[in-house]
């Protein structure tokens, strides 16, 4: 397990640094947070993951921000009002610009395989011709259907 994280570590240390910022402890750790995690996390998540005491909400917050606007994560909100962020590499086998499943109940996250918008007749409306456009599926995941 120590081996498996130090190489997160490290991989992110390299990102953080190929992106012109300091590698800092604190952002090695939001970042191998966001990395174990595998989905998007909103801040209170980012803050469960890291260890109790060590963090406090404004520095998460901010390094949540910086490496954001450094292009390390992807920023967004799903519809229900919270910034969730992404690692850019968290889903490996999963397109760049892909799409989420929100479930309206418990609130997770989960990113989708590729998908592609077809209309019934297989003609795209012309608005949507050349594009750029985010998927969302909201709805109630399995555990919240079966509970």
């Amino acid at each position: 397990m120590a081996s498996h994280l130090e190489g997160i570590r490290n991989e992110v240390r390299e990102m953080i640094r190929g992106k012109g910022l300091r590698a800092t402890s604190s952002r090695i750790d939001v970042l191998v947070a966001l990395h174990e995690a595998a989905r998007p996390m909103a801040h209170e998540g980012v803050m469960d993951a890291l260890r109790d005491g060590v963090y406090d909400k404004a520095s998460v917050w901010r390094i949540l921000s910086d490496l954001a606007d450094a292009g390390i994560l992807r920023r967004m909100d799903l519809g229900d009002r919270v910034w969730r962020y992404e690692l850019h590499d968290q889903c490996r086998t999963v397109h760049v610009d892909h799409g989420h499943f929100l479930c309206e109940d418990c609130g997770d996250v989960t990113c989708l395989p590729p998908v592609q918008l077809q209309t019934a007749d297989g003609v795209l409306p012309p608005v949507l011709q050349g594009a750029q456009y985010r998927v969302r599926v909201m709805g109630r995941c399995a555990e919240c259907v079966g509970a």
